[in-house]
């Protein structure tokens, strides 16, 4: 005889709680529909146009790699050409297409801004989503800041009420929660009302997808995460448009994202994912990158640049050990073999002794330390066999991707650095003037300054124009 098993306890629980609470979902819904750029500080919204800036330097940067090529000539070979300009190339795409590949190209480097306490890449899809929406219903740039705006706050939120959980059950937050802020990005710029934004909402959970796999090898699967949670939240928002139905309980339901990604047992905090919307702006707690690789490691090249000051070289290093958190040591540290010895430049940028080590031989670390020449370098290489790590008790993660460095010298001195909160981070942030540098440099690797100008003079008065065209033509060589 058959015996037909109950599901287990919790999604009941989290089913009862459900029934005497406002859908989660709703009240994002409401929260899109009644937002407008007006109701955000003046200060939030200069924030956000540095961080559009940012995103498009870094995907003018992609397309000189090969990754962004392939994926361009594979995207254009399904969909053909289409209206909608793709950042960096003589290119428009269908607007789905399109999404995806500016997606992927905003991702693409890992140097894009990371919401520190969701672990996620918070802007890549919001502004995929954003834009392609913005050009198929002729939104203004006020307009585009808004869904813009409402992407990041609620991808940030959901993601962070995980408490990194999403993490430790090997999903990449980026492409999994990324596409509920994208869809409600998508849904605001196509005008949709709340119970069509709660259902496109539902719609694009079954849509949702992202794990970490690629650190096993460097894969380039997490480049499109983004990219794709951009591409699927316009094909939510479009069904969600034309009344076909969605769950409800899309987060806190019995099967919803909470319950069946953590598990039974989890500890998120589902509060999280609308506490102090439109009061408390977690843009302001998105930090901008200042290496291009994971952000895990931002802290150890900034270690080892001050052990450089207090005499570290490559030549008198004999060991060095990175403090740090265990959930970031599995994604930048382990396994330890394949990061002394990265495959490639991706492997490269996952690596706590890669870039330990490249930062110590040349100084720096930039996007030129991933080139195939930097890789294969064996001074770096020998460097990286050197370092080693450990749990950090001091670690102030999640809430900052701190770390420290102990080195142990030829001479038998030990020196030791501790960065607390790593450098671009709400805490320790980079100036306006270090993100325009940084744009500039990554921009220029693609583009002429005159083309690099145009896309800086449209992005920071994004908010005055009356529609976004001209940036798109701007971003693109297509016409």
């Amino acid at each position: 005889m058959n015996i037909i098993q109950k599901p287990d306890a919790v999604p009941q629980v989290a089913a009862d709680a459900q029934a005497n609470s406002v859908p989660i979902a709703q009240t994002l819904a409401e929260f899109t529909a009644d937002f407008d750029l007006s109701q955000a500080p003046g200060a939030v919204v200069e924030r956000a146009k540095l961080h559009v800036l940012d995103c498009f330097g870094i995907a003018l940067a992609s397309t000189t790699f090969d990754f962004a090529q392939r994926a361009a000539n594979a995207v254009r070979s399904l969909g053909g050409e289409g209206d909608y300009p793709v950042i960096g190339y003589d290119m428009a795409l269908p607007v789905r297409d399109q999404a995806l590949l500016n997606g992927t190209l905003i991702h693409g480097l890992d140097f894009d801004d990371t919401h520190t306490g969701g672990v996620i890449h918070a802007s890549a899809s919001a502004l995929a989503a954003a834009l392609a929406q913005g050009l198929r219903f002729d939104a203004t740039g006020a307009d585009l800041l808004a869904a813009y705006l409402i992407g990041v706050e609620t991808s940030a939120r959901i993601g962070q009420a995980a408490k990194g959980g999403f993490h430790k059950r090997g999903y990449h937050p980026t492409g999994l929660v990324g596409i509920f802020g994208a869809t409600l990005t998508a849904g605001k710029l196509a005008d949709l009302t709340p119970k069509q934004l709660q259902d496109a909402q539902g719609i694009a959970f079954s849509q949702s997808s992202g794990n970490l796999e690629f650190l096993s090898d460097g894969a380039w699967t997490k480049r499109m995460h983004p990219g794709w949670a951009a591409s699927s939240a316009i094909t939510a928002a479009a069904l969600g448009k034309e009344g076909f139905k969605g769950p409800s309980a899309t987060y806190e339901g019995r099967y919803g994202l909470f319950n069946l990604y953590l598990g039974p047992g989890h500890d998120a905090d589902l509060a999280m994912c609308t506490a102090d919307l439109g009061e408390v702006w977690e843009l302001e707690n998105v930090g901008f990158k200042p290496y291009p690789a994971c952000h895990f490691n931002h802290a150890f090249a900034d270690a080892t640049l001050a052990l450089m000051q207090q005499g570290m070289t490559p030549e008198n290093l004999e060991s060095i050990t990175a403090y740090i958190h265990p959930t970031q040591a599995a994604v930048v540290c382990e396994p330890l073999a394949n990061k002394r010895k990265p495959q490639n430049a991706y492997d490269a940028q996952f690596s706590i002794p890669y870039i330990v080590a490249r930062t110590l031989t040349g100084g720096q670390f930039t996007l030129d330390d991933l080139d195939p020449e930097a890789l294969n370098d064996g001074r770096t290489l020998a460097i990286a066999d050197r370092v080693d790590w450990q749990e950090d008790p001091e670690t102030a993660f999640p809430r900052y991707y701190s770390g420290k460095l102990t080195a142990r010298l030829k001479d038998g001195r030990v020196i030791e650095h501790r960065e607390a909160v790593n450098r671009g981070s709400d805490a320790n942030p980079l100036s306006a003037g270090d993100i325009e540098a940084k744009y500039w440099a990554n921009a220029e690797r693609a583009v002429s300054r005159k083309k690099a100008e145009a896309v800086f003079d449209r992005t920071m008065q994004l908010e005055q124009a009356d529609d976004v065209w001209d940036l798109a033509h701007a971003l693109s060589f297509a016409r």
